[in-house]
């Protein structure tokens, strides 16, 4: 059992692999990447190397607790140590749940562009796409210098850094699970990388604890794949591995022991090694001595994508968000802009633009407040932001229940943002409601007046009672008007939905589900709300919001922006609920002061 696998670990040191300090970052990639991952024998090393002959790219396979991870890791240390980052450069891609990679964007790994933990099969496809233009860029370069491979074209332009490119996708074969668009795309994508790569120094190393649901991708794309690293695997992978007649890895049976093979699978081409343990202390202070070792002056060098599905976005990382409330100087914003969260592609965040135009309202639908919490707040800091000294008032309506995790919220928000920010509890919101719609029908006399932006936040519909449709407006919801009554509350809020974007006047709201939302639109209003942010709920709910059961598939941490002007669907990952740091920095911004949380 598992104390006998302890028992049978054999343990070689980094040490025996890693480069002496006065040799770190001295390698020369331009013929080919070598870097030693473990001991061969009593005294050889087991070097992996690609670059020079078939041996372009690598297939590893291993089973839980194999040691997988811990080549990998050895993998990425060890090349980051011997090489600079003109020399190399990684595009990690981490698809199961866990945390492998972080620990290279924490460390802020000076090699890696791109960092996927827990990646979404959306964000894959985009890097396989980023690599697919890097492939054509290369192209093009070298054909005009009338270069062949990698090292010609470093002897002809010596002053532009070229680095060997290494894209590591841990189990692959999530890319495959469904026989859907995104599968053919990562398909082809996947197979031009490993047919043109190695020409331009591109290479793929796949990883997978089992290579039998990788139905998708062909076999002709895995064939291209000459070296494998076989861990402990069950029998069946063991032919998948290697070759049908080369069952060598089914013996393994301790953590950490391959088999290295750079012939295709073939018997002969069999080399068995011991993987050496990297410890995660001894990782983190091999990455802080990368970390401060001088950097060419390379203007290429883009800061780090990295991709966290495992937790919200976080505002901080939008440049466009953060611009816009560092400068709430500049001019005004005719049409600002709602940033929701980060995308799951690489491309700038899910965003939304409110112009002065029927439709232009808000509804975020799904049981999970903090996300609800986190795109309306920040929404109404970065919309505060981009009026600039024009100004824009907000009527907030704050339903949080006393257990909500969002109680206390809206005041923090205000309290960064300042006086355009007034906080209405349910029990004055009819007034606050018919007040709106009051401003609205004065507007609307005097359509082509550009009046000051006005946004109604309703922060959980379902505790705003009056806002519910009376059983007249199930009805014959415009009788009530010729009668002599006043409207209710609710008429009028419906009222504020359909006139008001024309004339400055947006609502944004979150509530917890689809039953709630129609408590207080009705099917015709519903038109009147072109914006809609779906969490995950039933098919049918999905449906008769987004058009689509799209969002009964989402995972934690996911959303999906619907426009229904363009019936167009993008899944992102929304902000959480704002931090105290991040309300203070933007404080700082509106000259204002953030009270802390006690």
């Amino acid at each position: 059992g598992q104390q006998s696998r302890e028992a049978s670990k054999v343990e070689v040191p980094f040490s025996m692999v890693a480069p002496p300090p006065e040799q770190v970052w001295t390698g020369d990639s331009a013929r080919e990447l070598v870097v030693p991952i473990g001991r061969a024998g009593a005294r050889e090393l087991q070097s992996l190397r690609l670059g020079v002959g078939t041996s372009q790219h690598a297939l590893v396979s291993g089973k839980t607790g194999s040691g997988k991870s811990t080549l990998l890791h050895a993998l990425v240390t060890n090349l980051a140590l011997h090489y600079s980052p003109d020399q190399v450069e990684f595009y990690l891609v981490d698809f199961k749940k866990g945390v492998e990679f972080k620990a290279y964007a924490t460390g802020r790994l000076p090699h890696a562009r791109v960092i996927a933990i827990e990646s979404e099969r959306e964000f894959g496809v985009s890097v396989l796409e980023r690599l697919d233009l890097e492939l054509r860029r290369r192209g093009e370069l070298f054909r005009a210098h009338s270069v062949q491979d990698l090292a010609g074209f470093r002897r002809a332009v010596p002053d532009m850094p070229m680095p060997r490119t290494l894209l590591i996708v841990d189990e692959f074969q999530e890319l495959f699970v469904a026989d859907d668009r995104l599968a053919q795309d990562a398909a082809l994508l996947l197979d031009r990388l490993v047919r043109q790569g190695r020409a331009f120094g591109i290479h793929v190393l796949l990883g997978s604890q089992t290579l039998a649901g990788a139905y998708s991708l062909a076999r002709s794309t895995l064939g291209q794949m000459a070296v494998r690293i076989a861990l402990e695997c069950s029998e069946a992978d063991a032919h998948l591995i290697l070759s049908d007649e080369n069952t060598a890895a089914r013996l393994l049976n301790r953590p950490g022991e391959a088999i290295y093979n750079d012939q295709n699978g073939l018997l002969a081409g069999n080399h068995p090694f011991q993987v050496v343990w990297l410890s995660d202390p001894q990782r983190q202070e091999y990455l802080t001595t990368l970390r401060g070792l001088p950097l060419s002056a390379n203007p290429a060098n883009e800061p780090t994508i990295v991709f966290e599905g495992n937790v919200p976005a976080d505002p901080r990382d939008n440049p466009d968000l953060v611009a816009a409330i560092s400068h709430p100087e500049r001019t005004t914003h005719l049409e600002p802009t709602i940033w929701l969260g980060s995308a799951v592609r690489i491309e700038p965040a899910t965003n939304v633009m409110l112009r002065r135009q029927g439709g232009h309202n808000l509804a975020i639908v799904g049981q999970d407040e903090m996300m609800g919490a986190g795109m309306l707040a920040g929404a109404v800091v970065a919309l505060a932001a981009q009026h600039g000294e024009a100004g824009a008032k907000f009527t907030v309506l704050d339903g949080a229940r006393p257990e909500s995790p969002a109680l206390g919220m809206w005041p923090e928000v205000a309290a960064a943002i300042g006086d355009t920010v007034e906080v209405v509890p349910p029990r004055g919101a009819a007034h606050a409601v018919s007040a709106l719609a009051d401003e609205v029908a004065r507007r609307g006399q005097s359509p082509e007046e550009r009046y000051a932006a006005i946004y109604l936040v309703i922060y959980d519909l379902a505790q705003i009672r009056d806002l519910r449709q009376t059983e007249d407006d199930y009805g014959f919801s415009f009788a009530a008007s010729g009668n002599g009554k006043t409207p209710g509350a609710d008429k009028r809020f419906r009222e504020i939905l359909k006139e008001g974007p024309v004339v400055g006047v947006h609502v944004l709201l979150w509530c917890e589900s689809y039953n709630s939302l129609t408590r207080s639109v009705d099917r015709m209003t519903m038109r009147d709300i072109e914006y809609r942010v779906s969490m995950q709920m039933s098919a049918a709910d999905s449906t008769s919001l987004i058009d689509s059961p799209a969002a009964t598939l989402l995972g934690e941490h996911r959303a999906i922006l619907y426009r229904d002007d363009l019936g167009t669907q993008t899944k992102f990952r929304p902000y959480g609920r704002p931090t105290n740091e991040w309300l203070t920095w933007a404080a700082k911004h509106f000259d204002r002061s953030v009270p802390t949380n006690t």
